[in-house]
């Protein structure tokens, strides 16, 4: 049942654009009528089911879907170069769909700059916070600014400029976010 759960959970994150590993969970469960919470999979074993989803649903599509997000980050990474993008999250880690925009975290002396650098590049954006936590610690609200160029949905986070030292806990395993560089996510695209 474990499995079944988790399964369910990645289809409905894949094809339906579910982001919150939590709220999917509760789909799959209710789907199945389970009420035990004991038997809910946890956010690593959803995530090895997403991959595997990707595997047997459409492996051609799913390369082609990260390969597009993924150079859409590498060119919003060089316009935001001052800011020492880092790309994090799904399209980072290959577990991206279609419904997946591509989530950067930026290191700026205030927001106030992301957000004028945007502005330069006519890009219009909403800006919203982000709670992240760094290991057992309480979360903390961050600036970010959710925008779209083309056919991409974007999400930048802003860091303090020494931000970049630490990142905060992943919330699909709560060890610190796998974070790349540009030159790491060009290397990706071209091993792909």
């Amino acid at each position: 049942m474990r499995q079944a759960i988790a399964d369910e959970a990645a289809r409905l994150i894949v094809e339906h654009g579910l982001s919150d590993f939590h709220a999917a969970k509760r789909k799959a469960a209710v789907r199945f009528g389970v009420t035990d919470k004991a038997v809910l999979p946890g956010n690593v074993e959803i995530e090895a089911a997403i991959a595997s989803h990707h595997r047997l649903f459409g492996a051609d599509d799913h390369q082609r879907t990260l390969q597009r997000l993924r150079e859409q980050a590498i060119e919003a990474m060089q316009w935001l170069a001052g800011f020492n993008p880092r790309l994090v999250g799904p399209v980072l880690s290959g577990h991206a769909s279609d419904h997946s925009g591509v989530t950067l975290h930026l290191f700026a002396e205030s927001p106030e700059a992301v957000a004028l650098c945007l502005l330069d590049l006519s890009i219009r954006y909403q800006p919203v916070q982000r709670r992240m936590r760094w290991g057992q610690g309480e979360p903390k609200a961050l600036p970010a600014f959710l925008f779209g160029v083309d056919d991409a949905d974007f999400e930048v986070v802003v860091f303090p400029v020494d931000g970049i030292r630490e990142a905060p806990a992943s919330p699909v395993d709560g060890r610190p976010m796998k974070r790349a560089a540009l030159a790491e996510v060009e290397a990706l695209l071209t091993s792909a």
